[in-house]
């Protein structure tokens, strides 16, 4: 048994995965176009790189009507907003997300109302959507999550019950697909990031997808300063400038270029991995819903069972990283993420409705347990270098185990 590198041991590996973004001389053409062009800024909007882009885009997910925006947080906003949810509405998102799912809602004047998950594949639990409904719920915010997607057969039941918007948060979900259909696709709009780590990356921006021509065209009236965008109607909105410029969306549509084939890449590894990962002890994998036929590998998330290590993930994630695997707890539950601080915010909406900013009196048993002990993270980056990137994370997930005692010594 050879000694953890955590406390002097060798690393398991001593090379560093791939970077990210990918890129090439196809980028450096493609924003010089843009440059010789004139034409860089988001304005007048849609540009031809931007048409270009969103349709390319809304081809890879399946469908939709595209608007391009500054970024991921702004698209969840928009599509509120642009669904007339506003002052004093609820919105229903989990408890295990990044900050920006339940600061969209404050951003449009709602309540965020922030709800459990389900332990088997950390997204939303359906169950604490219908428990969480009031006269004044308005949106559910589902976030597919780590490779995982939310049960889209279950919200939207709960929606059409409801009468309730939809705005599924697919930062994570490019690519994927639940019964065939594309992520942001389902609900009624489609929320997607570009930032500089996802896995279709502009270095900035977002997509929102939209159900109906309607809808896209209140949403792009919003994000281009309130300007009427529907032919028929000339109807002006309460706007700003979000847009997206023709600098980033050249660089979009080449990354959207190389995505197919490192969807295919990551998917086949992290099939390897799924089995691989199924035999070191003290390890759970998230569930696969059959239904979610196509996953997206932003982050892949198993779990790890403290009571067979000894310890909990953040020690895990410890000593994988001095073995060389860059891994992380994950997210902390909405409650008390230190990123999420509605109560700083000049925004009346924590005073005006304090039982739903009470987080001390909020039960989250399940987002919880996945933040405090048991979820470890892995960027995409694990899925890029082949066979032997995934066998040197199980073996240094094995070496943890096979030296829990040493470890649980040290911690």
């Amino acid at each position: 048994m050879s000694e953890l590198a955590l406390l002097g041991g060798k690393p398991v590996r001593q090379e560093s995965f791939p970077a990210w973004p990918v890129h090439d001389e196809r980028d450096v053409e493609a924003v010089s176009e843009v440059i010789r062009s004139g034409n860089w800024g988001g304005y007048p909007y849609p540009g031809p790189r931007t048409q270009a882009f969103l349709k390319k885009f809304a081809e890879i997910q399946g469908g939709g009507y595209g608007v391009a925006v500054v970024n991921g947080t702004v698209t969840m906003e928009v599509a509120l907003r642009a669904a007339n949810v506003g002052w004093g509405d609820e919105v229903i998102v989990p408890a295990y997300t990044f900050q920006a799912t339940a600061a969209a809602p404050m951003a449009a004047g709602a309540i965020p109302v922030i709800v459990d998950i389900d332990p088997e594949t950390y997204c939303i639990d359906p169950k604490a959507i219908e428990a969480a409904i009031t006269p004044r719920t308005k949106a559910i915010i589902p976030v597919h999550l780590g490779a995982q997607m939310a049960d889209m057969d279950a919200i939207m039941a709960i929606a059409e019950k409801h009468n309730l918007i939809v705005v599924e948060d697919c930062a994570h979900a490019h690519g994927a697909k639940w019964r065939g259909r594309g992520a942001g696709t389902i609900g009624h709009f489609g929320s997607f990031s570009l930032q500089s780590s996802k896995t279709v990356t502009s270095g900035e921006g977002g997509v929102l997808l939209c159900r109906t021509q309607e809808l896209a065209n209140r949403a792009t009236s919003i994000i281009d300063c309130g300007r009427p965008h529907d032919p028929a109607e000339q109807e002006f909105t309460m706007g700003a400038n979000y847009r997206m410029s023709e600098l980033h969306c050249a660089l979009a549509t080449v990354a959207l270029e190389r995505f197919p084939d490192q969807a295919k890449e990551r998917e086949a590894m992290a099939a390897y991995m799924d089995e691989a990962l199924s035999e070191v002890p003290g390890v759970r994998l998230l569930k696969r819903d059959p239904r979610h036929t196509t996953r997206s590998f932003y982050c892949y998330i198993f779990k790890i069972d403290p009571t067979v290590f000894g310890f909990g993930h953040d020690v895990v994630c410890e000593a994988l990283q001095a073995e060389g695997i860059p891994s992380w707890e994950g997210y902390e539950a909405m409650s008390h993420y230190e990123l999420f601080q509605p109560k700083l915010s000049k925004l009346p909406v924590p005073t005006a409705f304090p039982e739903r900013f009470d987080f001390e009196k909020l039960e989250l048993p399940e987002a919880e347990t996945a933040c405090q002990s048991e979820a470890v993270w892995l960027g995409e980056s694990v899925f890029r270098a082949g066979q032997k990137g995934v066998d040197d994370v199980v073996n240094a997930l094995k070496k943890v185990y096979e030296n829990r005692e040493a470890l649980k010594q040290r911690s």
